[in-house]
């Protein structure tokens, strides 16, 4: 059954009529546009106990304590885990036994005429579900994209109720809850590149796969996740860093994805501009290779995702189809060089005229796009069929596109990776899940060898032990 769709006023009226919701909004910095739009309706009496907006960096270090970043997760949790505190203080004896308290939050920077950058903040809600019982808490950190401050602050306000309102009676579908953050609102809006549920109504919920739902369901178009295989927010995790990013399906990562990496890293380490900078790797995931059998397999996903961690590979998902949009996507992240490694499958991929039909500059304007603010691609080599070895530089493309490639190369957007391990070339995903498959313990060979045994362990990718299924039942 399809959800009902209610927009900003009627969810902030439900709200107001329902007595047994109580509780604070504490904002900063793009006005108080959540606690006003449950005024606007009337009946806000019944939900307001207070409004609080410490813009003074002063009174809201007394308030919440001194914070590095004011618009940051670590500020929003001590102006959620305050607020609460005094909330029950003031009013749990009075009223705690009939009312579920909660407190809304947020900080944000929105565009001004000082700040004409992009406008982000933390929302967040901390609630009960019954009276009395410990809280849980939703945090979401969201770009606002509207060109006018007015417009923010309208999506602002819309999607902060939104947060409340699935918070109070979404809290049991976490995915509708979700779904229901853009009501009123368009993509082309506002922006949600992460979303944390936490405490007791949470227990079990696993938040990769919250995150994943956002870039599957249009709600941003990449979410990362860091080393320890927790989601982390992008703008903040690659700030002012230096990046190197390989895309694969990683289905499993293996030997040859690795030396792909560490080649690129040695070459891009050698650029002039990268003198003294530490380099942090990512590996992307594209939905497209999440749905190779037309369904998002959560299973399949979490396993990936946790090989890389295994072996301290952040993981970053997208839903880019493209190199490009994934180049400007970490453009908007750092101002620090940005190197992609690739291989000669997916060289030739992006000369393919067929992929930008949509562009009005064709394939002219997606390599604009792709190899601004400097960026550079190393190609690591492959290994035909007839033993002949095809790099950035034998590549072969169409005839009227072969000026264009030589413009890349002897400008130096693209670059041959050279210090390859001559027998991994023939190492390629499909065979090594085909030999788990089947297996074939000559996989062992082909990945890492920490993550052979999480695979056995866990059963990743089908994967059964052999002598197990030859024991006798009695003995299996």
């Amino acid at each position: 059954m399809e959800r009902e769709t209610l927009d900003t006023h009627q969810k902030a009226f439900q709200i107001n009529m329902d007595l047994a919701k109580y509780g604070t909004f504490a904002e900063i910095g793009a006005g108080q546009e959540v606690a006003r739009a449950f005024f606007r309706v009337g009946g806000a009496a019944g939900t307001v106990a207070k409004t609080i907006s410490a813009y003074d960096m002063t009174f809201s270090d007394a308030i919440y304590g001194h914070s590095g970043r004011y618009v940051s997760r670590q500020r929003l949790t001590k102006m959620l885990d305050y607020e609460f505190a005094l909330l029950k203080e003031r009013l749990d004896a009075q009223r705690g036994a009939n009312t579920c308290f909660f407190v809304f939050a947020d900080t944000v920077t929105a565009r001004s005429f000082s700040r004409p950058e992009d406008a982000h903040g933390w929302l967040g809600i901390q609630f009960q579900t019954r009276p009395q019982s410990p809280p849980s808490q939703i945090i979401i950190h969201v770009h606002m994209l509207d060109k006018e401050n007015v417009q923010e602050q309208e999506a602002l306000g819309a999607i902060g109720v939104n947060l409340i309102h699935g918070a109070f009676y979404l809290h049991r579908q976490p995915s509708e809850l979700i779904a229901s953050l853009l009501d009123s609102l368009t993509r082309d809006r506002i922006e949600v590149d992460l979303i944390r549920f936490s405490g007791p109504d949470f227990s079990g919920l696993d938040n990769r796969l919250m995150n994943l739902q956002l870039v599957h369901h249009g709600l941003t178009h990449a979410v990362l996740f860091n080393s320890a295989g927790e989601i982390a927010q992008a703008g903040e995790a690659l700030h002012g860093k230096a990046i190197l990013v390989e895309r694969g399906s990683f289905r499993p990562v293996n030997l040859l994805n690795l030396d792909m990496l560490e080649c690129a890293r040695a070459q891009f380490a050698t650029e002039p501009a990268m003198e003294g900078q530490a380099i942090t790797d990512l590996m992307e995931i594209t939905m497209r290779n999440l749905l190779t059998t037309g369904v998002l397999d959560h299973s399949d996903f979490l396993a990936r995702v946790d090989l890389l961690a295994a072996l301290g590979k952040p993981v970053l998902v997208s839903n880019f189809s493209w190199f490009y949009p994934l180049a400007a996507y970490l453009g908007r992240c750092t101002k620090k060089s940005i190197g992609i490694a690739a291989g000669v499958p997916a060289l030739k991929e992006i000369f393919n005229e067929k992929y930008y039909t949509g562009l009005d500059g064709g394939i002219l304007e997606s390599f604009g796009r792709l190899f601004k603010n400097a960026v550079k691609m190393y190609i690591y080599p492959m290994r035909e069929e007839n033993g002949n070895l095809v790099t950035a530089a034998t590549l072969t493309v169409a005839p009227h596109l072969r000026h264009l490639h030589a413009h890349l190369l002897e400008n130096h957007h693209l670059e041959s990776i050279t210090e390859y391990q001559e027998d991994l070339l023939g190492i390629h995903s499909p065979v090594v899940l085909d030999r788990i498959h089947k297996g074939d313990p000559a996989w062992e060979t082909m990945v890492p060898a920490p993550i052979v045994p999480l695979i056995k362990e866990r059963h990743y990718f089908g994967w059964t032990d052999p002598q197990s299924e030859s024991l006798p039942a009695a003995l299996n």
